[in-house]
Parts: C-alpha cells; structure tokens; sequence
C-alpha cells in the first residue's frame, strides 16, 4: 500500500498521542523478541469544550488544559518523551482524492495538486497545510493522489500543546489513515478486494474503503444522533456499489464503538453487519505490536489505543 500522507513529518518516534474532543492518550511502543510491544500507555479526560475538533475555525480552546492533560498521560507512560507522533481528529482536515487521466511530469506535479486543492480550500491558500501520497492508478497510464489539507495554524496549536508538555511533534498524521495502518499491522496486508473501516469517534464518524491496498474513498460526517452512522454507512456502500463498481466488501472493521460502551458497540456492530451481509470485526492491532501480559486488552482499550498505535506504526510495516 501506498504511504499514507501526514500533515507534517520528520523520523518516527516511539511514543504516538493521539487528541480528541474529550481525550489525549499517549502509547509507548517498544521492541521485543524482533517484534514491536505496546510498552505503555496512558490516557486522560479532557473537560468539554477544551478541544472542539473542526476543518475552519478554532481547535484548542484552552492550551494550558490540553497540555496538563498530555503530560498526565506522559506520567501514567512512565516517561516525558522528547518526540512523538501525533494523531489529529479527522474532522480537524480534509481529505481529498485528486484524479489526473495522465500524470504530469514531476516537475509539475506538486503545483498542479497545490494548485487544484486550493482552488477548493474554505481559508486562504497562504494559510494552507498541505501533503500528498500517489494512490489508485487509473487505467490507461493516469493515477489518483491522497490529498490532506488543514489550516497551518489548526495544525500547529495542537503541535504547540505537546511542545508546552516538553514534546515535538515529529509526525502529525490523522486518526482514520492511522486506523488503516493499525489495519495493515493486524496481519491483513496480503488481503485482496474491498476493505471498509469504520471509525467512530466521539464527534464524527469516518468511513474509508481501501481496495488492493490503495485507499479510494474518504468520507467523514459529524455524529449528531446515533441514527446518523447508519444514514452515512448507506450512503457510502450506494457509492461504493453504484460509482466505484464494487461488490461485497472483502473485509469490514470497526473501531471506536466500543468506546461508547458495550451495549451501543455491539448494536452498531450488528446494524453493520445486517446492512453489509458481512463479518464486522473489532480492529485488533496486536498480530504487530502485542500488549505486555500485565495490560488487559479490553475492547475499549483498543479502540482507544488504535490510532496512536497505527501512527508509530505507519513508517515500520511494509
């Protein structure tokens, strides 16, 4: 699979912190026997309205609360790292897959993308945040591009609340392509056909199709009433079905709605599985990085753990 696109990125670090609109976690990986262990892990509540996660206006309502909450998670990992890699909201960015029948030449490519995302940019092309990877091919010679674009400055206030905690943010990435990492580390590389990953965040939801290893659907709605994830999930399997000529998905993996306890993640695991006639399982990144005998790997665990693990993650499995 092509890599996926971070907002800004520098050498990997160990230690991967996601935020979230009522969470920080941070999650140590470490080697062991040739293989990669979740070391440590620390998460800490967030009071509402200190992170409100959107494409166009402000993020982190209050920096001094954010990084209280990021060096608390540090002190349950055990260490105050110098580095990490950070997992920003989807909702945070826009995710866009730009088409071209025939691929420029390399000199030109960067700056036709620029060129064409920012034509479609809600801020000011100056303000704009902006990293691409090839994805697809295109029959005939052509390809598609994985496009991310954030506002500069969304990007660095939750880049400011890890340097105030003692952190650089080496890696900033966003939590749906990082489930798809986590994914790819759960042994399903080879997996050929249709994947679906659904993640269910506090706030929004993101759906992502992933055929032979490339990403060709990127979709994300805000979560107002629990009715509102399957009116999303309908709509993208019509697309899927009726626009990107696919069938049954090969593969359906859900995270987060464990997090919105057992009995509604087990509800939305079942509608998914009635709408798509498919085995809808819990990601599960442990066939890569497994968990020390002394962490108990609840379902919600994972799902907590999931995007920071798959950040770390995305630089090391092929």
């Amino acid at each position: 699979m092509s890599r996926l696109p971070a907002l800004l990125v520098s050498p990997p670090p160990s230690v991967g912190v996601e935020i979230v609109s009522n969470r920080v976690t941070a999650v140590w990986l470490g080697k062991q026997a040739g293989g990669w262990i979740v070391s440590a892990y620390g998460t800490e509540r967030l009071a509402p309205g200190v992170v409100t996660p959107a494409l166009n206006a402000v993020n982190v309502h209050d920096r001094r609360a954010l990084t209280a909450a990021l060096r608390a998670a540090f002190d349950k990992v055990g260490a105050r790292p110098r580095r990490v890699a950070l997992v920003i909201p989807d909702s945070a960015a826009k995710i866009s897959l730009l088409r071209f029948d025939k691929i420029p030449a390399a000199a030109d490519l960067d700056q036709l993308i620029r060129w064409q995302v920012r034509k479609a940019a809600p801020f000011k092309p100056e303000d704009a945040q902006i990293s691409w990877v090839p994805a697809a091919p295109i029959p005939g010679g052509g390809r598609e591009y994985l496009v991310t674009l954030a506002r500069r400055d969304i990007v660095e206030s939750y880049m400011l609340a890890c340097a105030d905690a003692g952190a650089e943010a080496g890696v900033v990435d966003l939590a749906s392509l990082n489930l798809i990492n986590a994914t790819l580390a759960s042994g399903a590389g080879a997996a050929s056909g249709d994947w679906l990953i659904v993640h269910v965040a506090p706030d929004y939801a993101t759906l992502t199709i992933v055929r032979d290893g490339n990403l060709i659907l990127f979709r994300s709605r805000q979560l107002l009433v629990e009715g509102d994830l399957a009116d999303v999930v309908h709509q993208t399997a019509m697309y899927h079905e009726d626009r990107l000529g696919g069938a049954k998905f090969a593969r359906v993996v859900l995270s987060g709605a464990a997090l919105r306890g057992a009995e509604t993640g087990e509800r939305l695991r079942r509608a998914l599985e009635e709408r798509m006639g498919v085995r809808v399982e819990s990601l599960d990144f442990r066939g890569t990085a497994a968990m020390l005998d002394r962490i108990n790997a609840a379902p919600e665990l994972l799902d907590t753990l999931a995007p920071a693990v798959g950040v770390v993650l995305r630089e090391r499995v092929a």
